[in-house]
């Protein structure tokens, strides 16, 4: 897999430059202010095979560039474990420009995880996700939050939630998505981006075509 995933030519903030054929640019986020609410705990709950939701050790991020550390603290927090944002950030390469893409930010989940394989990362490359990658995501997703993980996704664009919310980071965020409902077909996700909206539920249609021409991590 090519180290940096192809991401939308439009929406980075800091310009793009063409190398090697891919389109490499750093990813810039949306931002949340410091003064959070304070972490909270969401239990895991399970009422039968079609959804599933894993308890969040849920923060804000801290700056307007730490989408990409946030969102892997909030995913690992899943796993009862809670990682200085700082440090990931160091270890991502993370810069005011933001986290490059989602090929940096799966080392560290296999690293925090202690599996060199518990992740491995998807390309959505197209500018709109087909059938097929909306079925490889929503299966995607079942299987880590199955698994007790959740997915990290490096998303771009705007999309409407299933409370009819809108969520816009035209210049691209990191979120982590943490359940799921009837089937798959409905995404929980864990934004950091504002904790007033820290939790809300997409379709995985909507969401598949918010990670086109970027990509996800996932078991």
């Amino acid at each position: 897999m090519r180290t940096d995933l192809i991401r939308k030519t439009a929406l980075t903030a800091a310009g793009l430059a063409f190398t090697g054929g891919a389109i490499a640019g750093p990813v810039t986020a949306a931002y949340a202010a410091s003064e959070t609410k304070p972490a909270t705990q969401t239990q895991s709950d399970r009422k039968n095979h079609s959804e599933r939701e894993l308890g969040v050790r849920y923060e804000a991020q801290p700056n307007f560039y730490y989408c990409g550390p946030a969102a892997t603290r909030n995913a690992l927090s899943v796993q009862g474990k809670n990682i200085n944002v700082d440090d990931m950030a160091k270890e991502m390469g993370t810069t005011e420009a933001g986290t490059n893409s989602i090929n940096d930010i799966t080392p560290v989940l296999n690293k925090e995880t202690g599996k060199t394989d518990a992740y491995h990362s998807v390309e959505i490359s197209s500018p709109d996700a087909d059938t097929k990658q909306t079925d490889t995501l929503r299966a995607d997703i079942v299987k880590t939050v199955d698994d007790g993980r959740a997915v990290v996704a490096n998303i771009a664009g705007t999309s409407t939630d299933t409370d009819g919310v809108t969520h816009s980071y035209e210049g691209g965020h990191y979120i982590s998505v943490v359940g799921y409902r009837d089937n798959g077909n409905t995404a929980t996700i864990a934004d950091s981006a504002d904790p007033n909206q820290a939790a809300y539920q997409i379709s995985v249609e909507h969401l598949a075509d918010w990670i086109a021409t970027r990509g996800y991590a996932t078991s």
